[in-house]
């Protein structure tokens, strides 16, 4: 019975399936595909458990781990890859040197994209950009996702999801808010009426920037007197912050403390006001001709007007 067993199981894995003058598919075949396929998998779950327990444990950089995890899963990819053509009869080495010639082909039409791909090599293997870090991209706000090898993935301020080229991110100006220190500086600008008391405007942003539940340390904020504008003294609230991502609402929430402060202390914040000085004296007569230039048309006339 279980020679009739295995029997029938080779009968089933040399069943043909397609064939093309000498090439022959054959059931195995597509087995041995899905048994690559599946040890891969295996491999590469085992490797990122493994690394992302040791993580924790060891209280290393997220950002970090996935960098790494993402570099060896590429190359395990490509070992299986290579693999998997081995296992359909596709000689590696006949396949590189009889394709050369259109590689380049490729390489000019994919130039880009082979940028970008470059790019995400660099930044997994550099780690100057990692997973959760808060960068400043054309002027947009956003938080890293993912790392891939050709886009990487964050959500800006309004939950958008944004699709990154790799190259963007390693040819232009990016600032990292997340690089140097959790703590960033912020400003806020805050005008005044001529006249106000300048210790009360500072004693009040400084109260101001207190008063919220983020900002507990007096030593991180400051308020400088900037210059004197046209209609208005200038002044500049900073204070350190952790919440860099949702900066925009604390900010707002500062402005708002800021407002009721200013109330209760009868400080006045200035709207653009300009002095217009009319002198009296003689106009000069004018004589002003209107011609429509059409047949027919009409003359309208001001003279001596003064």
């Amino acid at each position: 019975m279980i020679k009739n067993t295995f029997e029938t199981i080779r009968e089933f894995l040399e069943f043909e399936l397609f064939s093309l003058g000498e090439y022959t598919l054959r059931a195995y075949t597509i087995v041995a595909i899905f048994i690559v396929f599946l040890i891969t998998k295996v491999i590469l779950w085992l490797i990122k458990t493994t690394m992302f327990r040791k993580q924790k444990q060891k209280s290393q950089d997220l950002g970090n781990t996935y960098a790494l995890f993402q570099i060896i899963k590429y190359v395990i990819w490509v070992i299986a890859f290579a693999f998997l053509l081995e296992t359909i009869g596709v000689k590696i080495t006949v396949l590189v040197a009889g394709s050369a010639a259109l590689l380049v082909g490729i390489g000019l039409g994919l130039q880009q994209t082979f940028n970008d791909v470059v790019s995400g090599i660099i930044l997994l293997s550099e780690r100057s950009i990692k997973v959760g870090d808060v960068l400043e991209i054309d002027d947009d706000i956003v938080r890293i996702q993912e790392i891939g090898l050709r886009t990487s993935t964050g959500a800006n301020r309004d939950e958008i999801t944004i699709i990154i080229p790799n190259s963007l991110i390693t040819t232009n100006k990016v600032i990292n808010w997340s690089h140097q220190s959790k703590k960033t500086r912020f400003k806020i600008s805050v005008s005044v009426a001529y006249g106000s008391d300048v210790d009360l405007v500072i004693k009040v942003l400084k109260e101001s920037a207190l008063e919220h539940s983020d900002i507990t340390d007096e030593s991180f904020v400051d308020v400088q007197f900037m210059d004197f504008g046209d209609s208005s003294l200038d002044f500049q609230l900073l204070f350190f912050s952790e919440n860099i991502f949702k900066i925009e609402k604390e900010k707002s929430d500062i402005r708002k403390i800021i407002n009721r402060k200013f109330i209760e202390n009868n400080i006045n914040i200035p709207f653009l006001q300009m002095d217009v000085h009319i002198k009296k004296g003689p106009l000069a007569p004018i004589s002003t001709k209107l011609n429509t230039g059409l047949k027919g048309g009409t003359n309208v006339g001001a003279e001596n007007i003064s």
